[in-house]
Order: C-alpha cells, then sequence, then structure tokens
C-alpha cells in the first residue's frame, strides 16, 4: 500500500471521528443549554413572582390592619388622646414595620401620634392627610421627609417610606379624623434578603429589583441603581400582567437571565404595580453548558488523535476490512442499533472495532448523564424532595385518573413554625441543616400514593391520593402524624431545638377543579391555623368567612 492510500486512511479516521463526536456533542450540547435555560429561567420567574407575593400579601395584611383600627371604639368613641397613644404604640409594637402612625382631626393636625413624633404638626398639605382624607391612600415608596431626623437609623441610609392613610368615621358615617402610617422599607428589603437565601446555587451571583410602575424606577436593588429607571423589555412585558422569562441585555451591556412578575395585589388589596425582577448573568447560570463544550471539544481531539494512531499503522493490513468497518459505521451514523464486527480477522482491526465500540458507548453515556441531569432537576437541591417541576408532572399524571376513579386529592399545605427564630439565632446553615432533618421526617411518615414537596423557604406541600369519602379522615390523620413527627425535638449544633408546624388543607376537586386554586385554599387555611394559634390542621372548608377575607401573614 503507498504511503498516499495510508495518508488517505488517517484522514478518513480523523474526520470520522470529528463528525461523530462533533455532531453528537453539538447536539447534546444544544439540548443541554435549552434545558438548563428553561430550569433556570423558570426558577428565576418563580423567585420574582413568589417575592411579588410576599410583596403584595404584606401590603394587604398591613392595609387590612389599617382598617381595623380605624373601626376600633377608641377612635370612634373616645376622647381621651392617651387611650389613643397608647392604642397606636400597642400596634407599632406589635407590627414593627410601621415606623410611625399618627391620628389627626379633619383639619391635618396630629393629636395622637406612636412615640408622640410630629404630635401637634399640621400635615394638611401632606399627601398622605389630602388624599387620607377622602378615601383609603396607599403611596408607593418615598424618601423621609418630616421624619427623617426624627426616627432612628442605625444603618445610616436615606429613609424610605410607603405611606397608608384613611378617613375614620363616626357611627353616623360622618369623617372624624385620618388615620395615617409610614411602614419603613426595610421589610422589603428583608423579603429580598429572604428570597436571595432560598436559591442555593454554587456562586449564583442573581440580584432581585423592585421596580415602580409610573416611571420604571428602581425602588430596591444594588446600591447604584437605586433611584435609576430601568428600560426593559422584561420590565414592559411584567407591567402587562405577565410573569415569565427572558434571556437580555442590560444598561452594563452584560447579558443576563432575567425573571420577571408584576404585582397584581392581594385579595381587595389592588396593589401599586411593582415590577419584580431577577437576574442572573449568562455566563453563571450556562457554566455548566460551557463545561460541557469544553468536554467535547477536547474528546473529540482526544478521538481524532487516537484515531489517527491507529490508522497510520494498520492502515497496510485493514484495506478490506475497513470497507466493511466503514459500512456499519455509515448505518451506525444513520441511527441504526448495531454493534462494529471484532471478529474480522485481523487483531488490528478488533482493536480499532474495539474502540470504535467504546466511543460509541461514551457518547451513549452522554445521553445517560442527561438523563441524569433531567432527573435531578426534578428534586430540591438541599432536602432531596421533588420540586415544584416534579410536582407538575406528578398532577398532569395523576388528575386524569383520579377523576376517572371518582377518587380525591387532599392538598396539605405545610408551614414551620418558629424557623425563622432558628435562622436569626444559628444562621443559614443551621436552617439548612434544620430543614434537610424535616425532609427526613417527612419522608419518613410515608405518602405511599402521593407526593411530599419543597415549595421554598420553610414551605412544604404533601398532596395525598383518597377515596372520596375517607379524604378528610385520612388528610387529618396524616396531618397529625406530621404535627406529631415535627413537634419531636431536633438537635443541631448540639442544641435541642423544639419547632411545630401549621397546615392548611384543601380538596380535589370538592372544593375547586384547578389545582392552583386548590393550593391558594390551603394557603389559606395555612395562615388560618396559624391565626388560631399554629401548630394544628385546618380544612379550608372549615374557615369562617371572616377568615377567608382578612387576617395576617
Amino acid at each position: 500500500m503507498s504511503f498516499k492510500l495510508r495518508t488517505g486512511l488517517v484522514l478518513i479516521f480523523i474526520v470520522l471521528s470529528l463528525v461523530l463526536s462533533i455532531a453528537l456533542g453539538l447536539v447534546l450540547n444544544r439540548y443541554s443549554a435549552h434545558s438548563v435555560k428553561e430550569e433556570i429561567g423558570a426558577s428565576l420567574s418563580s423567585t420574582a413572582y413568589d417575592t411579588a407575593d410576599k410583596l403584595d400579601n404584606f401590603m394587604w395584611t398591613r392595609s387590612g390592619e389599617m382598617d381595623l383600627l380605624a373601626r376600633l371604639p377608641v377612635l370612634i368613641d373616645s376622647i381621651d388622646q392617651d387611650d389613643i397613644h397608647e392604642m397606636l404604640d400597642q400596634l407599632q409594637t406589635s407590627v414593627p414595620s410601621f415606623s410611625w402612625i399618627g391620628y389627626m382631626d379633619t383639619r391635618g393636625k396630629v393629636i395622637a401620634s406612636t412615640g408622640n413624633i410630629l404630635l401637634g404638626q399640621d400635615l394638611s398639605q401632606r399627601p398622605v392627610y389630602k388624599e387620607g382624607i377622602k378615601q383609603k391612600f396607599i403611596g408607593d415608596v418615598h424618601d423621609a421627609v418630616l421624619l427623617a431626623k426624627l426616627l432612628p437609623n442605625p444603618s445610616g441610609e436615606p429613609l424610605q417610606f410607603v405611606d397608608i392613610s384613611l378617613p375614620v368615621t363616626d357611627r353616623s358615617g360622618q369623617t372624624i379624623g385620618v388615620l395615617a402610617a409610614h411602614m419603613s422599607w426595610e421589610w422589603a428589603r428583608e423579603v429580598k434578603r429572604s428570597m436571595l437565601s432560598s436559591l442555593r446555587r454554587e456562586d449564583n451571583n442573581v440580584d432581585l429589583f423592585i421596580v415602580s410602575r409610573n416611571d420604571q424606577t428602581v425602588l430596591l436593588g444594588p446600591n447604584n441603581m437605586v433611584g435609576q429607571p430601568l428600560h426593559l423589555g422584561s420590565v414592559s412585558e411584567a407591567q402587562t400582567g405577565r410573569n415569565g422569562w427572558e434571556l437580555e441585555q442590560w444598561p452594563d451591556g452584560k447579558t443576563y437571565l432575567t425573571g420577571y412578575a408584576y404585582g397584581k395585589g392581594y385579595m381587595d388589596y389592588k396593589g401599586l404595580g411593582w415590577t419584580v425582577l431577577v437576574r442572573q448573568p449568562e455566563s453563571t447560570a450556562l457554566a455548566s453548558v460551557a463545561e460541557l463544550n469544553r468536554f467535547s471539544v477536547v474528546a473529540a481531539i482526544c478521538a481524532a488523535v487516537v484515531f489517527a494512531i491507529i490508522g497510520w499503522f494498520v492502515a497496510g493490513r485493514i484495506a478490506q476490512p475497513i470497507l466493511r468497518l466503514t459500512k456499519r459505521a455509515d448505518r451506525l451514523a444513520a441511527g441504526e442499533d448495531v454493534t462494529l464486527p471484532e471478529n474480522v480477522g485481523f487483531e488490528e482491526i478488533r482493536m480499532l472495532s474495539r474502540s470504535l465500540n467504546r466511543m460509541v458507548y461514551a457518547l451513549g453515556q452522554k445521553d445517560v448523564e442527561l438523563d441524569q441531569m433531567q432527573t435531578i432537576a426534578h428534586y430540591d437541591h438541599l432536602t432531596g424532595l421533588p420540586n415544584r417541576t416534579a410536582l407538575e408532572n406528578y398532577l398532569e399524571q395523576t388528575i386524569a385518573s383520579v377523576d376517572e376513579q371518582g377518587q380525591q386529592l387532599a392538598f396539605l399545605y405545610i408551614d414551620l413554625d418558629g424557623f425563622k427564630k432558628v435562622n436569626d439565632t444559628l444562621g443559614h446553615q443551621a436552617g439548612d441543616h434544620l430543614l434537610q432533618k424535616v425532609a427526613q421526617r417527612l419522608n419518613e411518615v410515608g405518602c405511599a400514593d402521593g407526593i411530599t414537596v419543597r415549595l421554598g423557604g420553610d414551605e412544604f406541600l404533601v398532596v395525598l391520593r383518597t377515596e372520596g369519602d375517607q379524604l378528610v379522615a385520612q388528610a387529618t390523620a396524616y396531618g397529625q402524624n406530621i404535627i406529631a413527627s415535627l413537634n419531636r425535638p431536633f438537635v443541631l449544633d448540639y442544641q435541642k431545638i423544639v419547632i411545630g408546624c401549621s397546615i392548611g388543607a384543601a380538596a380535589y376537586p370538592a372544593a375547586s377543579g384547578n389545582p392552583i386554586e386548590i393550593m391558594r385554599m390551603a394557603d389559606q387555611a395555612l395562615y388560618q391555623s396559624k391565626r388560631a394559634g399554629k401548630n394544628r390542621l385546618t380544612f379550608y372548608e372549615e374557615m369562617a368567612p371572616l377568615a377567608l377575607h382578612g387576617g395576617e401573614s
């Protein structure tokens, strides 16, 4: 065999190995990139939605507290300013988010306030009075004006408030004053820290923003962007009422995966139209895909080198056998499930055939690893419990058979009691360890025909599949087992920790045929359990009408 033929065979081996490796690598990498983007984008969008929901829920709760306060006899009937002072101070003690609460007469003069701050001053020209004398007023975030030097400010950062005011009427419906409150914007920063702490991605480099509706100004975010306008497609998309995610370029010239959600309000609170954005740099989000790209390139190069060496030394004896191998390789490239022959009469050809088979096996292993990555995407990485994606798949597979067989699903919404105290006193690492122990106990309780999911933070959801007439009994027994299990002491860092849990339950399809609505009902029942003393289970159907429309978070 001439030198040119040998060289040609070597080049054929190189080309075949590179084409096969690169083609499969490109397909796998493209699929991996799409899957990773979808997963992370959905996670960022979910975090933005949960943040918007928490913000609106918080504002709805504070608004409801102000409504309740304005109807108390101490404001309607009492003329004793000391009684009013005492009541306002008690509310501020119970809800520290209220930085200042004041009661004004119909001319705008402050006649009672927390800490006697602004007492006797005329606020008739302030929006909190001018709008509050007409109807309930909830103002957007603004810098402190009158209270900047009167309230404590350990951080030294500019004080910002959200205002709530409303008219106070006597029993005949006549306006007798205005009740007003300034809420410190610090609570929103707490929500931000809480939501970002739940994203346990290594070096996640995630930022959260709250953007005003009117002028698209950043209300909360990195210090260098607060107060600056933010004109992005995701902001415009969110302000149409949509939730989702985009890969877009930001004003700093970098590209970010951006999840967005719009604050549509909660219950009777219409919301201030805040847009929540959660972003992660594209380079960080797709780091695993970039690593896979590098591996594919190295693997392709190594394969090419190996085949070049083999081809050079065996080309003189494989003219005919290589044709048979090439035909099999062509069939393999066409997608047929074939193996390359080993017993072809030459040891060198058998070695080459084995190498090709190992390469095919290695490429097949990439598919297996990709399937494993998909499986991992359905489980919470901290607790090992199924996540929201797994819950969605479970409901897709279960609801149809439940409807056909006349069965029901019990949704148990679980929130830990006392978890925040553990986080605050022992730190987030201890809190993570506690969540892992809680997940172990939830698994020990057992749920053969259902699923136990971590929704985020210290919130969990159990879906039980039951017979229609046994739902309440089975769900109640299961919920009591959970409460009993979580009431047993935990040991963290050699300390005994005692927590509890509150559970809200709702039945599908008895309460609603919409799983999202069922989860909301179970969530409302959960907060009824909180209000009723915690460490108990409440069914949505058992809630009083007042509990369905008001309460605390």
